[in-house]
């Protein structure tokens, strides 16, 4: 797999990554299992209270966006980590999801910044601990979104704009789900731009909240998208007539495509997803484990740190993970097959 690599004041270059596979050498975490091997409680992850202080530190990304801004906009956050901690650390911007797993549990990475389900996965297959998550607008959960290029067929009323210009019907301008799902039946026979299977708001809990509506995905065509700027993208230009994506991921594209809130509606809101996180490698020791989030936490409540965090992830602050909320969020995806 490649990954695009970062250095502190250093060009971009490439790193091929040989990653196992999720299959192979797991590891067990600290959740308990319960019948059929299915989770009883949340996993809490591990430490090597042996383990030797580390010399450097890999940070590893995953792109909801524009990997080639991703590279460049960490670069802050680096330099934050570097000074704060007193060793290098660089960040990795891996292929995708699981490549960001693999990456900690062959230890070519220590800290990671994940989805829900992938802190999940950290967790109960490498014992990495789930220490952060991430707080936007206040919250740390959030809605996934439904959106169309044909509000006559989904809005129940008429699509009002937010004061940044974009339109929301049913109800959703709040953003806080789940909100008009009765009008996901509509949706049958529609082409719906969705990303990979282990995307939280791309996928897992806009697909559970299409079955629970009577909606398979044998009644939809689906059009994969790599990201979430993607998937908006492909409705403003008609490629779909629906979307999905986090809320509200039309703000991303919005500089280059100022008028896509105007052809792109929201018209429904899933259950609330537990925000993604910032994962940390069992095979750290307790102190360091606890110094990597101490400086994390610092930094996100500095005005430079708020900037450098929103400009990678549209973050604007940090807390401590909440392993019960994540916990759900494996039971969804375990609702649709996936691990």
């Amino acid at each position: 797999m490649i990954v695009r690599r970062s250095r502190v004041g250093t060009a971009v270059a490439l790193l091929a990554l040989a990653f196992l596979s999720a299959a192979c050498g797991v590891q067990e975490g600290t959740g308990t299992q319960g019948a059929g091997g299915a989770p009883a409680g949340p996993c809490t992850g591990k430490n090597d209270p042996g383990a030797a202080d580390p010399k450097a530190l890999t940070l590893a990304l995953v792109p909801s966006g524009d990997a080639n801004k991703l590279v460049q906009t960490v670069k802050p956050l680096e330099a934050a980590l570097t000074q704060r901690l007193g060793i290098p650390v660089k960040g990795v911007i891996t292929q995708d999801y699981q490549a960001a797993v693999e990456a900690i549990g062959a230890d070519q990475a220590q800290i990671g910044m994940l989805p829900p389900l992938q802190m999940v996965q950290a967790c109960s297959r490498y014992g990495a601990l789930p220490a952060l998550q991430t707080v936007r607008a206040g919250k740390s959960t959030y809605a996934a979104q439904f959106f169309t290029n044909n509000p006559a067929k989904y809005c129940a009323d008429t699509p009002t704009p937010d004061a940044k210009g974009n339109l929301f019907c049913n109800g959703t301008a709040a953003g806080n789900g789940p909100v008009a799902l009765n009008a996901l039946p509509k949706i049958k026979g529609a082409k719906v731009s969705v990303l990979q299977a282990a995307s939280s708001a791309g996928y897992i809990f806009p697909i559970t909240a299409l079955k629970a509506q009577g909606v398979t995905p044998s009644d939809i065509t689906p059009l994969q998208v790599t990201a979430h700027d993607a998937s908006v993208l492909s409705v403003y230009r008609g490629d779909a007539e629906v979307g999905v994506s986090y809320w509200d991921a039309r703000t991303v594209v919005q500089k280059d495509t100022p008028d896509v809130g105007k052809k792109v509606v929201v018209f429904a809101l899933t259950d609330e997803i537990p925000n993604d996180g910032v994962s940390l490698s069992g095979k750290l020791n307790p102190a360091w484990q606890k110094k990597i989030s101490d400086a994390m936490l610092d930094y996100a409540k500095t005005p430079e740190g708020v900037a450098a965090l929103t400009a990678i992830y549209q973050i604007t602050g940090l807390a401590p993970a909440d392993t019960t909320a994540l916990q759900r969020a494996q039971a969804a995806a375990a609702g649709l097959g996936l691990g």
